[in-house]
């Protein structure tokens, strides 16, 4: 027969997770894909506290945050640009935006509560990196540019070896276990080139961090996509966001990946189950 495909072949998973795991999702619109995934098959799982991050700096800035329990005051709060007027932070997605500053802290302090709480008894933890890109104001890495002026922002890309640094640092003396994922999805506004080279240095650093550390693992998401996936009808109509379709392969992938082989049947009961419940009725 003749071979269409060149399967991307994985041993599985060091790290497993079953449903007796907490589990946090952190990182890029593929954490959010996964952990959309993972809640509807009913395990015990938080995604993205903050809102999508991208950037390695972000997303360890955002579980250090966590870990410490450090909430947001006054300072913290900015008005966002072109127009939009709500408040928001450098460390939120926008859609944390809300129209004062007051009611801005109430709701990202009441989830900033919520997610150290399940973060601080969580034992798995799973990391979805976009980009090696990075915006900084004032010598601070920011999570969101919130639509201010480019000017007040200098970009530059991260090396794998300072991503690695960032990695190590957080993994340092956490008994947690990790998974590693490289986000799929490709930031063309950066360029075809330098897109590839951001997800190379991710990839790099990656590796060695799952090299150095026996609580990690990795999961082949970018190549999955990139080697096996190769046709643009697994995208989305923007061509950078996989599609439903490609979400649903790679959870199945995942689930042949991470998930104890002794719990896919009730996954996947939990699974048909959620079906069941999206289903309306027709009534006439």
């Amino acid at each position: 027969m003749i071979k269409l495909i060149t399967p991307v072949v994985f041993e599985r998973s060091k790290v497993q997770i079953s449903y007796s795991d907490k589990i946090l999702v952190i990182g890029s619109c593929f954490a959010d894909n996964v952990g959309e995934k993972m809640a509807q098959a009913g395990l015990d799982v938080m995604v993205n506290p903050f809102g999508t991050l991208y950037n390695p700096v972000s997303i360890a800035n955002s579980l250090s945050r966590l870990s410490k329990e450090i909430y947001f005051t006054e300072k913290d709060c900015v008005q966002m640009g072109a127009g939009v007027e709500k408040i928001c932070s450098f460390s939120h997605h926008t859609s944390f935006a809300r129209a004062t500053k007051e009611e801005f802290l109430a709701n990202a302090n009441a989830e900033l509560e919520k997610a150290s709480a399940f973060y601080k008894n969580c034992n798995k933890v799973i990391i979805t990196l976009g980009t090696s890109f990075c915006y900084s104001r004032e010598g601070e890495v920011v999570s969101n540019c919130l639509k201010r002026p480019a000017a007040e922002f200098s970009r530059f890309m991260m090396d794998a070896s300072r991503t690695q640094m960032i990695l190590s640092c957080l993994l340092a003396d956490d008994d947690r276990e990790f998974i590693f994922t490289v986000s799929p999805i490709r930031h063309l506004a950066d360029g075809a080139q330098a897109n590839q080279l951001s997800k190379a240095s991710l990839i790099v650093a990656v590796n060695n961090i799952c090299s150095q550390f026996s609580n990690t693992a990795y999961f082949p998401a970018y190549e999955i996509v990139m080697d096996e996936l190769r046709d643009y009808r697994f995208y989305a109509e923007d061509m950078t966001h996989p599609s439903a379709q490609t979400i649903g392969y790679l959870w199945e992938r995942f689930v042949d990946f991470a998930l104890l082989p002794q719990e896919k049947e009730k996954l996947l009961e939990q699974e048909k189950l959620y079906r069941q419940s999206q289903h309306r009725p027709i009534t006439g």
